[in-house]
């Protein structure tokens, strides 16, 4: 909004102190991040009171974990923080023309409400309980049904899908390397360092892949020549399961404090380095990635992402004073999916994700296994001490404090190794 007003007033000639700020992306990036903080900061506070005020609080599971009773009652639904944070910062500094930035706000807006709603439903069966004398116990059956999650990320991720497919504005550029005839309106003309460079628009879904020396992946190719004209549903469907699995991971993730909100604002660093580089041609040409036009707003929204989700920590550190709940893990899920389909490297998500996937895995695993042993040996056996393997650390003697905190040195590894290879081939 804030953006748009400017370039109305530049158009008309109108100049105010400071407006040139609002031309450039770096500073549009820069501001964003401290307003994020800072709507985390105070907007946080003030929830957190509401929230106590309201009763609003965490049940929980006699798990036999150290300290887990003293979390009792601890306000949840702390993701809204989140969300204001992210979208109050876009919506003022972000161009809300941009295509991408379109998706990112009903990204955010959409999975927020899903998980609202199931947050909202577990707090009112657990009044519900309280008022008719009748022990509650979390994990009851409450919240919203999975198949009705599922339903709202599979809504989410044919908008996604269909989005990038078909809207002329998030197309990939692809070098054209054959003979340029005058007068081609599908060749686009670059200059680089001088040298000319031509590039036309890809029709068919393609996507970033490791260890390869063109580093580009054609997913038409997984279907045979005479059903290819079917590859929008392919990669519906495809961007369906990934932005279903990455929402599950983090909100699987989300089991103690500080740990999603940790763990998704370095995966969020992680994306704006990729849609920074992908956005820019001459770093696309350097880590030979596709170049993908039109990503410079969207670095304003993963910007506020990273404030959001930095600034909710200094209430969702060890010791919590909020949990994000369903509102924000199921959110942060939804929008790092969102973000590396956007910028064309949903394939690297096992690697900078590696956190979400290994905590869905130990679940995975742990029921597996259990279920395998009871119906074999007529006896249940567990592979960890317990599932998710966050759990399985506290187990151990592990402090919280240290287990996040080695949870997001991991993450950083894996962003690392993710970013080095582009390079590997």
């Amino acid at each position: 909004m804030l953006y748009s007003l400017f370039e109305w007033f530049k158009e008309m000639g109108v100049k105010f102190p400071g407006s040139a700020l609002f031309q450039f992306i770096t500073s549009r990036v820069l501001i964003a991040v401290i307003l994020s903080l800072v709507i985390s900061a105070v907007f946080g506070k003030r929830l957190i009171k509401y929230l106590q005020r309201k009763q609003v609080g965490e049940s929980v599971r006699d798990l036999g974990l150290p300290g887990e009773q003293q979390k009792k009652g601890t306000p949840t639904m702390g993701g809204l923080i989140i969300i204001l944070a992210i979208l109050v910062p876009t919506l003022l500094l972000a161009d809300l023309h941009k295509a991408y930035i379109r998706v990112m706000i009903f990204t955010t807006v959409w999975l927020g409400i899903v998980g609202f709603v199931d947050d909202y439903l577990k707090l009112r069966a657990k009044k519900i309980a309280q008022k008719q004398g009748i022990p509650y116990k979390k994990g009851d059956k409450d919240g919203l049904a999975g198949w009705f999650k599922v339903a709202g990320q599979v809504i989410l991720g044919i908008v996604v899908g269909t989005v990038l497919m078909f809207n002329d504005n998030t197309k990939v550029w692809r070098e054209y390397t054959g003979v340029v005839k005058p007068g081609d309106s599908s060749i686009i003309e670059r200059t680089l360092d001088g040298k000319k460079k031509y590039f036309v628009e890809a029709n068919e879904p393609i996507t970033t892949i490791p260890f390869v020396k063109s580093h580009e992946f054609n997913y038409s190719k997984l279907l045979p020549e005479a059903m290819r004209g079917l590859t929008w549903v392919l990669y519906v469907i495809i961007v369906i399961f990934i932005i279903t699995a990455v929402s599950n991971g983090a909100n699987i993730t989300d089991g103690i404090d500080g740990l999603a909100g940790g763990v998704s604002a370095i995966i969020g660093a992680c994306l704006g380095i990729f849609a920074y580089a992908s956005g820019n041609l001459r770093f696309a040409e350097y880590l030979n990635i596709m170049y993908i036009p039109n990503l410079g707003e969207l670095s304003i929204f993963i910007g506020a992402m990273i404030g959001a989700c930095v600034g909710f920590l200094w209430y969702n550190a060890y010791p919590a004073q909020v949990f994000m709940g369903d509102t924000g893990s199921l959110t942060l899920g939804g929008i790092i999916a969102a973000l590396a389909i956007i910028v064309r490297k949903e394939l690297l998500i096992p690697i900078f994700c590696g956190v979400f996937l290994v905590e869905v895995l130990s679940v995975t695993l742990q029921v597996s296994y259990f279920k395998y042993t009871k119906k074999k040996y007529g006896e249940g056996r567990r592979i960890f001490l317990m599932s998710p393997l966050h759990h399985h650390y506290q187990k151990l003697g592990y402090h919280e404090a240290k287990i996040v905190t080695r949870f997001w040195i991991v993450t950083i590894l894996c962003i690392v190794f993710a970013i080095v290879t582009l390079k590997i081939r």
